[in-house]
């Protein structure tokens, strides 16, 4: 008896075997199965965000009407004794005439860029120098009119002090105007620095605005203390956390701006704090 008894027993073994590893391949399938399924799922589903960063980002500025400046501030606010010849708010400019959508002379930005700039008012004050602005946020509407004027051949009446080297028709092409301002997305400025004991306004060897190469903050046509000059408003607004841009040794944007696709449209105006 032990012989058939012996076989029988390990005929159920083989067949428990058998059982246990089907059953085992088909959790395996309907677990792979399920996993493709999700990654399916996860692939087409354009609502969630791309990263746990973005996330963040979209979670903590999330998207604004173009006419929402709740985010915006009073940069003097911020920086009292900043000076402020916002140009595009009168006639001394490039057109001739105050700019659609200036109805104050006001000076806006993000309370972002308002707290970078002041860090950077803080140091030049320790310098002996305090800053002076043309201009800090642009309405699109301001843009716009820019390109009205534009489209007007005719009209030339700031040439010979704006853009007396280069036709009017170039100035879009060479970029000193463009269609699309990064003044309008809240966290740019227009700015020099003046002698704090004076108030007259530092030797950059070029006026603000000018269309022409002279503007061009490596320009090697100035002279070494115009040079300095630039580069010592240049590193300082670097170091507190804005970029500049070669075409104009004036002009700098916040490099982490929080509005970086958004073209703000509501006017210059007094807001609340």
């Amino acid at each position: 008896m032990r012989g058939p008894v012996s076989y029988y027993s390990l005929y159920q073994l083989i067949s428990m075997s058998k059982r246990t590893s089907i059953l085992f391949l088909f959790v395996i399938a309907l677990l792979l199965t399920s996993c493709h399924y999700k990654t399916g799922i996860d692939k087409c589903d354009d609502t969630k965000p791309a990263t746990t960063e973005q996330a963040k980002v979209e979670k903590a500025k999330p998207s604004c009407a173009e006419e929402d400046y709740s985010d915006f501030c009073k940069v003097t606010d911020s920086i009292p004794d900043l000076i402020v010849e916002l140009r595009y708010c009168s006639t001394n400019n490039f057109v001739g005439r105050r700019i659609d959508g200036y109805e104050a002379p006001v000076v806006l930005s993000t309370k972002e860029a308002a707290s970078a700039l002041r860090a950077a008012a803080n140091e030049l004050r320790t310098k002996g120098y305090r800053l002076k602005i043309f201009d800090a946020y642009r309405p699109q509407r301001a843009v716009n009119d820019f390109l009205r004027w534009a489209e007007d051949p005719a009209d030339t009446l700031m040439k010979a002090t704006y853009y007396p080297d280069i036709t009017k028709e170039s100035i879009f092409r060479r970029g000193f105007v463009a269609r699309k301002s990064s003044h309008s997305r809240g966290s740019t400025f227009d700015l020099t620095i003046v002698h704090a004991s004076t108030g007259k306004e530092v030797d950059m060897g070029g006026t603000f605005d000018y269309f022409g190469n002279i503007s061009h903050t490596d320009y090697d046509g100035v002279s070494e203390q115009q040079h300095l000059n630039r580069i010592l408003l240049r590193n300082v607004m670097v170091r507190h956390g804005f970029k500049p841009v070669r075409g104009e040794w004036w002009h700098f944007t916040l490099t982490n701006e929080p509005y970086p696709e958004t073209y703000f449209t509501f006017p210059v105006k007094e807001i609340g704090r």
